[in-house]
């Protein structure tokens, strides 16, 4: 199933308790937010936005790839797809998002033995017809 689409967020967990892990609790946020995910075969740009922030990557699965945190640093990590699962380590958590039932579940998950599970769920709202530049 492709990930392409625009998606609103309709629940999630352990949000405070993840962002206090990894030192952004100031960026809490009651917005909602708002994912856009465009797929050309194993190429994304994966955008996420709320009123007064966007973060956006563009990678391909299976390979090493320069991205972002969502405090604007950069790193280099491999990104994969196993089983229509998306996974990247991320400096601070392991990211995996996949399709589940045309939702998009992202999970984010600190290390450790008191390591913290955020869990996001979004409807798709809309197909993407527009590329970014």
């Amino acid at each position: 199933m492709s990930f392409t689409g625009n998606y609103e967020l309709e629940s999630q967990e352990n949000y405070e308790e993840f962002l206090k892990a990894i030192g952004l609790l100031s960026a809490k946020t009651d917005s909602k937010v708002q994912t856009e995910v465009l797929q050309d075969g194993n190429d994304f740009t994966w955008t996420q936005t709320t009123p007064n922030w966007t973060w956006s990557n563009k990678f391909t699965t299976g390979q090493e790839c320069e991205l972002l945190t969502m405090t604007g640093s950069k790193f280099k990590a491999p990104v994969s797809m196993e089983g229509g699962k998306i996974s990247v380590l991320f400096p601070q958590y392991l990211f995996t998002a996949e399709m589940v039932n045309d939702k998009l579940v992202m999970k984010c998950i600190t290390p450790g033995e008191k390591g913290v599970t955020f869990t996001r769920v979004s409807k798709r709202t809309s197909d993407c017809k527009t590329q970014h530049a």
